[in-house]
């Protein structure tokens, strides 16, 4: 057996040595620091509904909403378990609200969006409006706002939660307090943010009370596909995405929210698309009819067959394809705003 080359030694001898001092050689981390491309450690993952639905219903016989504060089973990627994470910047949770329930207000830096799954007649509160919430609506509970959510339904309402938890928590930079209160008082009517910002108009002085983000923080779903259908009928189908629109701040024309990018897109019948891979991690919610989509690294590829209120995630630079017999409708949502912003985002369509 041949003895290990005096420079390999007194390398090793150098990395004992130095290791109590807290330094460690760049030269044996580099390319997993700097990778040739994106090599994420999440994964493809589908959520069916139908398997997740008597799980939360069984939450709710085991702890209130004002227990929990959120009664939310966390959708957590598969490859980050204990993260509470989906992909590494994004968190996704299914959130439960029974009838008469109120889940207590509170604020936080962390920006939230709320996507209607299942039931109407719940309200989301903030800083002192409320919106009724209804299946495929698309809500923003903006950063360091007071929130609440109670529910005058006849049954449960179920939406799907997004935040940019684990982004805040990259930074250090995330704040919390509770609100005294049960739930705030409301001081303006249902629908007022709309009226002021929601119709190609705006006001004439003054800026979003939300700073970045948009100052409507509901976006009803029947307005939405009301364009997706039009778009479907009128205009050409992107090979890729169907017919997709992105959720945008009045004001500004931009992102609704500074750090989530949120989207709306409508596969018609029969379509089956080309491929596609980008930077932005990918959670999707699937609003109605159903669908396949396949889902690859170059190595190994998954084919998920989804259908209403399935959830499901396309990790950063993996290939994606969807396809719809039928037609469906999906909405998702990425970190896609930040990468835009550090000039980082790269996305490639493929034949």
């Amino acid at each position: 057996m041949n003895a290990p080359h005096p420079t390999a030694q007194a390398r090793q001898q150098l990395y004992r040595d130095m290791d109590p001092h807290h330094l460690t050689p760049l030269w044996e981390v580099l390319h997993a620091l700097v990778p040739q491309r994106p090599t994420t450690p999440c994964v493809p993952a589908l959520w069916k509904y139908e398997e997740v639905r008597p799980f939360l219903m069984r939450s709710g016989e085991t702890i209130t909403a004002e227990e929990a504060v959120r009664r939310v089973l966390i959708l957590e990627n598969p490859a980050l378990r204990g993260q509470s994470c989906i992909t590494q910047s994004l968190y996704a949770g299914l959130q439960l609200i029974l009838p008469g329930e109120v889940a207590p207000g509170h604020r936080h830096t962390q920006s939230a969006l709320r996507f209607v799954v299942e039931g109407s007649g719940a309200y989301t509160a903030v800083d002192g409006e409320r919106t009724t919430m209804r299946p495929g609506d698309f809500i923003i509970t903006p950063s360091w706002t007071w929130h609440d959510h109670g529910s005058e339904a006849d049954g449960p309402v179920v939406w799907l939660d997004g935040l940019d938890i684990p982004m805040i928590r990259f930074f250090d930079a995330g704040f919390a307090e509770s609100d005294a209160r049960r739930s705030q008082e409301v001081t303006r009517s249902e629908g007022t943010s709309f009226a002021r910002y929601g119709h190609n108009m705006g006001p004439v002085r003054g800026t979003s009370p939300y700073g970045k983000t948009s100052p409507i923080f509901s976006y009803p779903y029947d307005r939405s596909l009301e364009a997706l259908d039009a778009l479907e009928r009128h205009a050409p189908v992107d090979p890729c995405d169907g017919v997709k629109l992105r959720y945008v701040n009045p004001l500004t024309g931009g992102w609704t929210m500074p750090t989530i990018g949120t989207f709306l897109q409508k596969l018609p019948a029969g379509f089956s698309g080309q491929g596609w891979r980008q930077t932005d991690g990918a959670v999707y919610s699937v609003v109605e009819g159903e669908g396949e989509i396949t889902v690859g690294d170059g190595e190994h590829a998954r084919r998920f067959a989804f259908g209403p209120r399935d959830h499901f995630v396309v990790p950063s630079w993996h290939t994606a394809r969807l396809s719809s017999s039928g037609g469906c409708v999906l909405f998702s949502f990425s970190d896609r705003p930040v990468q835009e912003a550090l000039g980082i985002h790269q996305e490639e369509r493929l034949s």
